[in-house]
């Protein structure tokens, strides 16, 4: 049912979204290592968002009869200047994540092979969502990151995040 283009083009996406909940940990790591652990949880759970959308692309890759290649993921960073440019990093790939979406979209609407273009409308509006927080948080860790006090109410702002697995499915 899905061409071997659109097959590799979602293989490497899987690859993308685990390489993404990586670079997540990575990012966590650093702020738990500085003791901001509400921070340090936001991106565990960003991790654990990204496994769920590689999830769904491996299940959804396999009920259209595509060759499921699990390819490899490098190693992310863990070294970072500050905590501004932990999120500015963040955003960065989320747009780059987008960019992959996109062109896998392009792709099955050019071979009109509407099944993955209407399974992929699901991951356009996440991506919608994904872009516009993360933007928000670059704007917040941007007014606080000077602010001991304003930083500790922001990390008890984003230790109030859950992994909720149904938001994602």
């Amino acid at each position: 049912m899905v061409s071997e283009k659109i097959a590799k083009l979602i293989n490497e996406q899987i690859a993308h979204e685990q390489y993404a909940a990586q670079y997540y940990l990575s990012m966590s790591a650093w702020f738990s290592g500085k003791d901001l652990d509400g921070i340090a949880n936001y991106f565990r759970v960003q991790s654990k968002e990204e496994l769920m959308h590689a999830d769904k692309m491996f299940d959804y890759l396999n009920d259209v009869g595509g060759e499921i290649i699990i390819g490899e993921i490098a190693k992310p960073p863990h070294e970072f200047e500050n905590a501004t440019d932990i999120f500015e990093k963040a955003l960065a790939h989320e747009k780059t994540v987008t960019k992959s979406i996109f062109n896998i979209v392009k792709n099955a609407n050019d071979e009109g092979d509407f099944a993955t273009t209407s399974f992929l409308q699901w991951f356009i509006n996440e991506q919608v969502e994904e872009e516009a927080s993360a933007s928000q948080l670059v704007t917040k860790i941007r007014m606080v990151c000077d602010n001991p006090s304003a930083l500790y109410l922001f990390d008890q702002e984003l230790a109030q995040r859950v992994f909720n697995p149904n938001a994602t499915a």
